[in-house]
């Protein structure tokens, strides 16, 4: 697909789309650059978000190539995170016992990244099947014994494996179908994969959690939809699908576990949700205008703050070089004046540099050979993991920042 700007909705296709949020021109999160790249010019697209009045999705209007997103030399490792690696195995260990899976069974993970999930399944004997279009995690899952296919998820892929006698029990999607350029296409790859008796149990960041808690910075490029229970409702039922089950999720800054089937079972759970954002009108256009506001007041405050701290001479670093750590410096223009580097786990982004803003991305053991005053943290949404594991940062009297919902330090 193309790069774009959409006028009509990625789901039920009409065109009553209303902006109620610009981010400006931003850079693709994610893309991090080499030294030689910074020479390059870098590119740049419009970063808006609307609201759908007839389905109610939230939504960005650019559309870039996906190839451009996830295929060259996409950084995103998820084992890095030991919180996500204990997440996603509490995930498997409860569906195997709930669903009675065992060696008999098929289990599928659409993004499967690194085989960070699915290695739960190998580990027990349980066949698996991880789909990932990123070269290296999708190879890194191979050398743990995940077998992968490195390519797009869609209806073709879907119908195509069903015609190798390979049909779902279990089809796990987490943090991808917003990422999605073909939404319905994609779903109804899910409906074609999966067996009649079997569940999609699919994990998104939740658009009143974005809402309530300003968290604007996981907006960009890659994240194409915000999904309300109402707008996931209408989605599923456009492909025979059900929304039977939704669980919240502390991950992620707040996101839904979705239990998905072929078959109608709608629980109470689903019930109090749409009644819920029906309530707080999280369907309706008015509802998002006011975000908006509250984004300009985040920047203003965070401008203020770092100018301050700078006034004092203070020295500032960022821990994570995050995607939502691309949105935020670059929104609120958090240049190398500012921040003068960026430390990180993943080795994979070590020495390169941050997208827009150009801070250099170090190893984590800079933190205590530079030993900044503050650290700003971008990816707020693992701060109880990142503190922890920079307690004797704290014990020589460093300090975090913490930008989202409000910035404070602590």
């Amino acid at each position: 697909m193309l790069n774009g700007n959409r006028h009509t909705c990625r789901v039920c296709g009409k065109a009553d789309l209303e902006v109620f949020l610009d981010l400006g021109n931003s850079p693709l999160a994610d893309r991090l650059l080499t030294k030689a790249q910074l020479e390059e010019k870098e590119p740049m697209y419009p970063l808006q978000v609307a609201f759908c009045r007839n389905c109610t999705l939230v939504q960005i209007l650019e559309t870039v190539d996906p190839e451009e997103l996830f295929c060259r030399d996409y950084p995103y490792y998820s084992s890095v995170s030991s919180s996500l690696l204990e997440h996603s195995r509490q995930n498997v260990l409860e569906l195997i016992a709930r669903r009675r899976l065992g060696p008999q069974s098929f289990v599928v993970e659409l993004a499967s990244n690194d085989g960070y999930l699915l290695r739960n399944y190998v580990d027990v004997g349980i066949p698996c099947l991880g789909i990932d279009p990123a070269q290296g995690p999708a190879q890194a899952a191979e050398r743990i014994g995940v077998p992968t296919r490195c390519t797009f998820f869609n209806e073709d892929l879907a119908r195509s494996l069903c015609a190798e006698g390979k049909k779902a029990d279990v089809i796990h999607a987490n943090n991808v179908l917003a990422h999605v350029a073909d939404t319905n296409g994609f779903v109804e790859g899910i409906r074609q994969l999966l067996r009649d008796d079997g569940v999609a149990v699919i994990e998104v960041p939740y658009v009143k959690n974005l809402i309530d808690h300003c968290e604007f910075d996981t907006i960009y490029h890659q994240h194409l939809c915000y999904f309300s229970v109402t707008a996931l409702d209408h989605l599923f039922r456009r492909h025979d699908l059900y929304l039977n089950e939704v669980r919240p999720l502390a991950i992620h800054g707040g996101s839904l576990r979705l239990y998905v089937e072929p078959h109608e079972a709608v629980t109470s759970s689903v019930r109090d949700y749409l009644a819920d954002e029906k309530a707080c009108g999280a369907d309706t256009f008015e509802y998002y205008c006011r975000f908006a506001q509250a984004v300009a007041n985040i920047k203003d405050r965070l401008r203020s703050l770092l100018t301050s701290l700078k006034s004092d001479q203070r020295r500032i670093m960022a821990y994570a070089a995050a995607a939502k750590g691309c949105t935020l410096l670059n929104y609120v223009g958090i240049d190398r004046n500012w921040v003068e580097a960026i430390v990180d786990k993943n080795p994979h982004k070590q020495g390169k540099y941050m997208t827009g803003m150009h801070q250099p991305i170090l190893p984590t053991e800079q933190v205590l050979e530079r030993m900044p005053d503050y650290l700003l943290l971008l990816a707020w949404n693992f701060k109880d993991e990142i503190m922890s594991q920079q307690r004797e940062y704290v014990a020589r009297g460093g300090r975090f920042i913490i930008p989202i919902p409000e910035p404070v330090i602590v």
